[in-house]
């Protein structure tokens, strides 16, 4: 038994009823959960436990960015509840980011905390329209040194990153990794992906995988398709 899945199941729904009928086939052993803005909106800090008390870890993908007393608290709440993994944005700064990993700092067992750097739904265009032009990569290795210097565990970024940021921050920096498609599924709205093993190769320690799972007619049957690629790679 795989006791560190590296896929993390993005639950892309928007109700309690419909996540729990999803997981009820699954197995803590096989995934991790993340639980995003959406579903968090609609069923909140209630869902989380359950799917805690189920024996699942959650990544709790909320994305904090606002000033610093407020996201370390924010942080604060998800540890209580118990999450395995909360994030913050990159871009919040070094002050942001050094509070909250001080506020979590006295639990035994914290989450880990990570930022994200550049959502993999933006291009060189996007990211030049909001005031950061140039390379996706160099402004995704910035931020990630950044995050290290406050001592965050890793980052959130493209798999298509990952060399780079394993070369620039060591192999013990974490890199979860949206964007994973497998061959013969669609791009839906991503526009830097990578396959489950091409990732696992590149450096990728967690790789979230929504739809692909989630819509998919055998969720397990897929599920594991992918575990047996990881494996292989």
């Amino acid at each position: 038994m795989n006791q560190d899945p590296k896929i993390v199941v993005a639950l892309d729904f928007n109700d309690a009823d419909s996540v729990l009928r999803f997981i009820d086939p699954l197995h803590p052993s096989l995934c991790r959960l993340k639980v995003g803005k959406e579903l968090f909106t609609a069923a909140g800090p209630q869902l989380v436990e359950k799917l805690i008390a189920r024996g699942f870890e959650v990544f709790l993908d909320l994305k904090f960015h606002d000033i610093p007393n407020t996201v370390a608290s924010a942080c604060k709440v998800a540890a209580d509840i118990g999450v395995w993994m909360v994030n913050v944005h990159a871009l919040g700064g070094r002050k942001m980011m050094e509070s909250t990993r001080e506020a979590l700092a006295s639990y035994r067992q914290r989450p880990l905390l990570i930022a994200v750097t550049v959502l993999t739904s933006m291009d060189a265009g996007q990211l030049a329209e909001v005031g950061l032009p140039g390379d996706p990569g160099a402004i995704v290795g910035k931020l990630a040194k950044l995050t290290q210097d406050c001592g965050l565990d890793g980052v959130v970024c493209s798999a298509q990153e990952a060399v780079q940021l394993k070369a620039l921050c060591g192999q013990g920096f974490k890199l979860v990794t949206p964007g994973i498609r497998p061959l013969d599924a669609s791009l839906d709205d991503q526009s830097r992906v990578m396959t489950p093993s091409a990732a696992i190769q590149a450096g990728a320690d967690y790789l979230v995988i929504g739809r692909p799972i989630t819509r998919a007619a055998d969720p397990v049957a897929v599920l594991q398709r992918i575990r047996d690629e990881i494996a292989s790679a």
